[in-house]
């Protein structure tokens, strides 16, 4: 079963201050673990919301609508993520325990949410079958 963990965003990371050197050796001491475990499937950091852009569909069946950044509104930002695939929530909760403080100074906050298997999504059998064709297309493209 594979697990995101959501490193929340904060004030620093929101403002581009890149993380310290420290920080870097020690998540990357981290993702060296998850390889060793042979359960990291992807890991990385997000630039703030400033260059991000948000698409909303404020009507249904209407266009979306497209914001740029930053989104000061929000409550909940996010700065980056790692995706695991282990055996159980417990082993999840287990590595999402040992992820360094992302941010320090009493902000760093992880959320750890379990992704669903395209299978707990539909049954029809169909929509599985043209899943799992694009799964495989998209891993012989990153292949390529």
């Amino acid at each position: 079963m594979r697990f995101m963990m959501i490193v929340k965003a904060t004030t620093d990371s929101e403002a581009g201050t890149m993380p310290s050197q420290e920080l870097i050796d020690a998540m990357q001491r981290y993702n060296e673990e998850l390889v060793k475990a042979g359960v990291l499937l992807a890991a990385d950091g997000l630039q703030p919301s400033s260059s991000g852009i948000r698409i909303s569909y404020p009507e249904p069946g209407g266009k979306p609508k497209v914001i740029d950044g930053p989104f000061t509104e929000a409550k909940e930002m996010i700065a980056g993520y790692t995706l695991i695939e282990v055996k159980s929530r417990e082993e999840a909760i287990e590595w999402a325990l040992r992820m360094p403080d992302p941010h320090g100074y009493g902000q760093g906050e992880i959320e750890l949410r379990q992704v669903f298997e395209f299978e707990e999504l539909t049954d029809n059998t169909e929509s599985q079958k043209k899943e799992a064709i694009l799964r495989k297309q998209a891993l012989e493209q990153k292949k390529a």
